[in-house]
């Protein structure tokens, strides 16, 4: 107790503000479970597992810690299974599947020799009692933004219940027998409450559901108050109301008048529906892995190191199926595992580990190759009466990474392509004063466009890139005659695709290598101003590699605006080999015998080349319900590239402090360092500070310009001569041969990238291995067709 009395001034009593973690070690994924229980430091509330507190106390000299230890109850093998009522995780009513209780002990340890005290005991100094009284009636800081994120929001009343205006058509809705008024569906009914159509809701992301009547018919009358049928009772307040302007389930305190006016009689009416939030519930509980992936086949549990699963924090997938796949790669496993030991991490990082990137990747790493996490449970599957693990939660990583962007750091579903990018751009910073173990270049590359003026003249631009988009050429698919034979027998006998099973449907079927001649096909540029005819005419665009990355990626880009400006996702297949060889894509540069365009193009032309949305751009996202000058916003800042790519940087920016702030053009002057900054990445003087001008003082925004306006660049940025090209090695990107072998899948299902579900499927030790989230087998059938993200190694000779 003396031990402890001299080490007094080195507790701390805990602050509202303070950071309490207490579930979760911050070095590793030890909680007070494991064998060793965890340990938190006193002073900084930090928490770390019995082999690695002895590395905090001699960083720190910290000496106090409360002890956490978690042991497994007796419980009876009959206890009924409790069903959630809440959509969260962790709290009351939240989800139970049947788990092990566990009993908490704690004590107070006091390092270096682990001398331990008893905890509760009246004999402890009044502080010390405090200080962990404190700590354990806090909600860590391991599970309150995912507690508050799960937790469903209180249902507000609509801001359109008031103000309601109904129609005196004379229908009377009766008690039952419902039906859709446009398809033959009986379930999932909403009633619309201003004309008394009742039609299906929106078809889910696996093909269940309805047929998205309902919104339609909201899209073509405005009427913006809709009531599940089947969930109307004598208590109105549960009844599931949807407000389509407000895109979220609300209160209707007028819902017994609403209803009366259809003739329904709310009190003898019985529930015989699901809420949507109850319906969310249950697809979560009845999550089922087979039906999702791989067609319901059994896949053998594996596990030990690179086996490791990841827990779904919420809507995680895409992070998991993307984590997966980096960490298969001999960059990442060399600089965050192999090469670099947790407490090498440790010692490197500030004072709190957990807002460290290279700590908080290294804890990834090991968690995931080392083996020591990836083991089976006492407990089986409950659904297959199988082994299985528990995996790694992600936690501490994915707020570290996510930090200060508004979509990554919610709890929403994102595009597995963005949060790759993003990754990468944060690995790359992490790492910029070593670029030499720099994970992230192992996937760039160089890209060279050729323009050819109607004048023979041409000029080269030339950027760095980490993946190929590719669009997918329909007009290419191989089964042709089995695609018009399906449509005219589904013409013919009025049959949908959503009334028939998979295996009836005929999907097109394009080779990858199509997708790759795409890209490099010559493309027309109207419009091109050049500088050796002094005027605008027809230029030719092709596109080449100057470097082959030691990994590829493709993405197939699958998401496009159908007719009516609507997103659609491309019900294709992908057929994709298990070797590809892209040399033939490899650009050349200047050739004997070409001559470059001169430089210098008129300041009138510069003046005129402001970036400005592209109209027919910023009309379809106004048409999809995007607000004007967002849209505006969107497609300058994509380069008028598209209507996905502007959709995507809405999706993204819809948070940003100055998303409603009107567009400027004005002149200003222009930071020297912004203009520096351009001058080191190739570009000459004038052309950045024209770029600068025209893009606000934008670095980024400022590098696209010229990029997109090719007769600002010219030759500025280009070589003059064959001889003066730099080579890869120059520019400190990795090169090699053509040829590459596919080693990874993220694959996804739904409607859109930002709903549904992903899963990564990733050759291992010569046979495919499926990832999906914590689940972790032998795959069967990967899907190669499938694939949203395809990953390729490059095999050298």
């Amino acid at each position: 107790m003396e031990l402890l009395r001299s080490n007094l001034s080195r507790v701390q009593i805990p602050e509202p503000t303070h950071r309490i973690y207490k579930h979760e070690c911050c070095l590793s994924f030890d909680t007070p479970r494991s064998e060793g229980g965890l340990f938190v430091d006193m002073n900084s509330f930090l928490a770390f597992g019995k082999d690695y507190v002895a590395w905090n106390h001699e960083k720190t000299g910290n000496p106090v810690y409360l002890h956490i230890k978690e042991t497994p109850k007796s419980v009876p093998e009959d206890r009924p299974l409790k069903k959630p009522t809440l959509l969260a995780i962790g709290v009351d009513g939240g989800f139970d599947n049947n788990e092990t209780e566990y009993e908490e002990s704690y004590s107070i340890v006091i390092l270096p020799d682990f001398v331990s005290l008893p905890f509760p005991s009246v004999e402890l100094p009044e502080k010390v009692r405090i200080a962990v009284d404190t700590v354990l009636s806090a909600v860590g800081a391991e599970r309150r933004e995912q507690v508050a994120a799960w937790t469903a929001d209180e249902k507000k009343a609509s801001e359109h219940a008031l103000t309601l205006q109904q129609i005196k058509s004379g229908v009377v809705i009766p008690p039952s027998g419902w039906k859709c008024a446009k398809c033959d569906k009986k379930e999932n009914l909403w009633l619309n409450l201003t004309d008394g159509m009742i039609l299906c809701g929106r078809k889910n992301w696996d093909g269940t559901g309805g047929n998205n009547h309902a919104v339609e018919h909201y899209k073509e009358t405005s009427y913006p108050l809709a009531v599940k049928l089947g969930t109307i009772t004598a208590d109105l307040e549960s009844a599931d109301v949807y407000s389509y302007p407000e895109d979220d389930s609300v209160l209707d305190p007028l819902l017994a008048q609403h209803l009366a006016h259809f003739g329904i009689d709310f009190s003898s009416m019985q529930k015989t529906e699901m809420t949507t939030a109850e319906r969310e519930l249950d697809q979560n509980t009845n999550f089922d892995w087979n039906r999702i992936q791989e067609s319901g086949k059994e896949l053998v549990p594996v596990f030990g190191p690179g086996y490791t699963g990841l827990v779904n924090l919420g809507n995680s997938c895409y992070l998991a199926a993307t984590m997966q796949i980096l960490f298969s790669t001999h960059s990442f496993i060399s600089r965050y595992f192999s090469h670099q030991s947790l407490k090498l991490a440790f010692e490197m990082a500030p004072a709190d580990p957990t807002l460290d990137l290279n700590m908080q990747l290294t804890k990834l790493g090991h968690g995931l190759l080392s083996g020591k996490y990836s083991i089976p449970v006492t407990e089986k599957d409950a659904a297959t009466a199988e082994a299985r693990q528990e995996g790694i939660p992600p936690r501490m990583f994915k707020s570290v990474v996510a930090a200060g962007h508004g979509e990554f750091s919610s709890m929403r579903q994102q595009d597995a392509l963005d949060f790759f990018l993003h990754l990468l751009d944060k690995v790359e910073r992490g790492n910029n004063t070593r670029p030499d173990l720099d994970p992230s270049r192992s996937f760039k590359f160089g890209v060279e466009e050729k323009i050819l003026c109607s004048s023979g003249k041409v000029s080269y631009n030339k950027r760095d890139d980490c993946i190929l988009s590719l669009n997918i050429p329909l007009q290419e698919a191989t089964n042709k005659d089995e695609l018009e034979a399906f449509n005219n027998q589904t013409a013919g006998k009025g049959l949908e695709e959503n009334n028939m099973s998979a295996d009836e449907i005929v999907r097109p079927r394009v080779p990858l290598e199509a997708c790759l001649a795409t890209f490099a096909s010559p493309e027309q540029i109207h419009d091109y101003y050049s500088t050796a005819l002094k005027g605008k005419t027809t230029a030719i665009k092709t596109t080449g590699l100057t470097s082959f990355p030691d990994y590829l990626v493709l993405h197939m880009r699958k998401f496009v605006m159908d007719a009516g400006w609507v997103p659609k996702k491309l019900d294709v297949y992908i057929d994709v080999p298990d070797v590809i060889d892209i040399s033939h894509m490899r650009s050349k540069g200047l050739q004997p015998g070409e001559e470059l365009l001169p430089d210098g193009v008129p300041e009138e032309v510069m003046e005129t080349a402001q970036p400005v949305a592209n109209e027919e751009i910023v009309a379809q996202l106004v048409s999809m319900g995007f607000n004007q000058l967002h849209c505006q916003k969107a497609a300058i800042n994509t380069s008028n590239a598209g209507v996905e790519e502007a959709t995507n940087w809405l999706f993204s920016h819809m948070d940003d402090p100055d998303i409603d702030a009107p567009i400027s053009h004005q002149a200003s002057d222009v930071d020297q360092s912004s203009v520096d900054t351009l001058i080191s990445f190739g570009f000459a003087e004038e052309v950045a500070r024209k770029a600068l001008k025209a893009s606000g003082g934008d670095i980024e925004k400022a590098t696209d310009w010229i990029f997109n306006n090719r007769n600002a660049s010219v030759s500025d940025m280009d070589v003059s001569s064959s001889s003066s090209v730099q080579t890869p090695a120059q520019t400190g990107l990795p090169d090699g041969g053509g040829r590459y072998k596919l080693f990874g899948i993220v694959s996804h299902m739904g409607t859109s990238t930002h709903c549904g579900h992903y899963v990564a499927h990733i050759l291992k030790e010569g046979r495919w291995v499926i990832f999906n989230d914590s689940k972790v087998g032998i795959s069967t059938d990967p899907p190669k067709d499938m694939g949203y993200l395809y990953f390729f190694q490059r095999l050298d000779n």
